[in-house]
């Protein structure tokens, strides 16, 4: 005879020693305090006014330091998350190294080729490189959503932001900024 465990979905807190929330909870800390120490470093001109460029690094660096010490407190209290279901995860598949050294290729790929190629290409190739390497079918597809989708992100960023992509051969169109 054999016996099952059935998940109820009741929320039951997940089993063992609460290690990874609680370094979890500590990394939210130490990006906070990062923050503050960061956003002490940034120049601040005499003639700034009273919210000046500190302010909001120093507003997000204080959300993280409540929100992470909050979760350290709530950890060390016992409280902790509900265990994850998994309805549709299979917990005993392996993980697929192919894919995932495809992917990773693909990103170093792209921080190689940006400079030479410009952002809207080494990106269209990341976008579709990815799609590929996670198995979507058709290729064309892939293509031409790779390419609209690097197209108006440079747009949007560099022409609309003003934030500085390369545009490579993208330069002589004027909307694509640089």
């Amino acid at each position: 005879m054999s016996t099952s465990v059935q998940n109820t979905g009741s929320g039951t807190a997940a089993p063992g020693k609460p290690v990874g929330e609680l370094v979890f909870a500590l990394i939210i800390v130490s990006i906070g305090v990062l923050g503050f120490v960061a956003g002490a470093g940034i120049q601040t001109p005499p003639s700034a006014s009273d919210i000046g460029p500190r302010a909001f690094p120093f507003a997000v660096s204080a959300l993280l330091l409540v929100v992470g010490a909050g979760l350290v407190f709530q950890v060390l209290r016992g409280h902790r998350g509900a265990a994850d279901e998994g309805e549709d995860v299979d917990l005993d598949a392996k993980t697929d190294w192919l894919t995932v050294g495809k992917l990773a290729g693909f990103v170093l790929l792209h921080a190689f080729l940006i400079v030479p190629l410009g952002w809207p290409l080494a990106a269209a190739l990341l976008f579709f490189g990815a799609a590929w390497s996670l198995g979507a079918r058709p290729w064309w597809r892939n293509l031409i959503t790779a390419v609209v989708l690097a197209l108006v992100l440079q747009f949007v960023f560099a022409g609309l932001l003003g934030v500085s992509l390369p545009p490579g051969f993208l330069e002589r169109f004027g909307v694509f900024g640089g």
